[in-house]
């Protein structure tokens, strides 16, 4: 890693270590202000999945290098841990940086679930992934670490998610832990009424897109620089004048270690615009 990335991801690791004061409450908004304005350049993302990231809202910037830059301390090339032991103890670092910041910022909930009950009434729908709840012209999603493992991968997703199917913004509003303790981002997503597609439909969307499938069973598809599954009747609708919506999905940056024809290299490479 050069000396530019090195210094900003020290820089982030001191202010976490100061127990994020004002003061680095602060510097973490500004970075995201420079961030949204690619003054700071994320080297993970293309321009316009950093843009997507920035319309996740401050909260999604500033957990995305929260977490990036625990990656960074790692020293260990992002998908080269091949021992799930370490992978949990990344995450483990990752997930108690950003619930310190998320408390120290009046945006962490405990016991997620029972305080969005008594907020918005019982569970509007339940998937492997996410909890939905009705918020009227917008729902409430809690999305969970059980496909993803790390935070930064989860995060990622909501970039890049915002990056492809703009019509259906992820923002992050939040974070919290269920009561079993498990770490949850929660999101705020445009309600959506529409009409169920036909697979076929779904996949010539897809491939007007750029992208080849890779198992129909999973809904999976892919370039060489993103992979996308999940991509079915319930989480693709179309509206009556036949706008297309991604209400979810499982997108990812494709890296090699997908095994699903990726050439990206997952990286927390920092540079500064001149």
């Amino acid at each position: 890693m050069d000396r530019i990335s090195n210094s900003f991801w020290s820089k982030i690791n001191q202010i976490a270590g100061d127990d994020f004061t004002p003061k680095g409450l602060n510097e973490l908004e500004e970075y995201a202000e420079q961030f949204a304005g690619r003054r700071i350049v994320y080297k993970r993302f293309s321009s316009q999945e950093q843009h997507g990231c920035s319309a996740g809202g401050v909260n999604n910037v500033i957990a995305s290098l929260l977490a990036g830059a625990k990656v960074a301390a790692n020293g260990v090339a992002e998908g080269c841990i091949k021992d799930f032991k370490s992978e949990l103890k990344l995450a483990e670092k990752q997930i108690d940086t950003i619930k310190h910041w998320a408390k120290k910022a009046n945006v962490w909930i405990d016991k997620v679930e029972e305080v969005l009950v008594s907020s918005f009434g019982d569970i509007l729908a339940q998937g492997g992934e996410a909890d939905v709840y009705d918020n009227g012209v917008s729902v409430i999603k809690t999305i969970g670490l059980d496909y993803f493992v790390q935070p930064i991968y989860a995060l990622d997703r909501i970039s890049l998610h915002n990056t492809y199917f703009p019509e259906t913004r992820l923002k992050v509003v939040g974070f919290g832990e269920n009561i079993d303790g498990d770490f949850k981002i929660i999101v705020e997503q445009p309600y959506i009424q529409g009409f169920p597609m036909t697979q076929d439909e779904i996949e010539n969307y897809v491939y007007a897109l750029g992208f080849k499938l890779k198992d129909i069973k999973s809904w999976t598809y892919y370039t060489p620089e993103i992979y996308l599954s999940d991509m079915h009747d319930e989480n693709v609708l179309k509206s009556k004048n036949g706008t297309v919506f991604v209400i979810d999905c499982d997108i990812r940056i494709n890296f090699a270690g997908l095994n699903s024809g990726g050439t990206r290299v997952l990286c927390t490479d920092i540079d500064f615009a001149r």
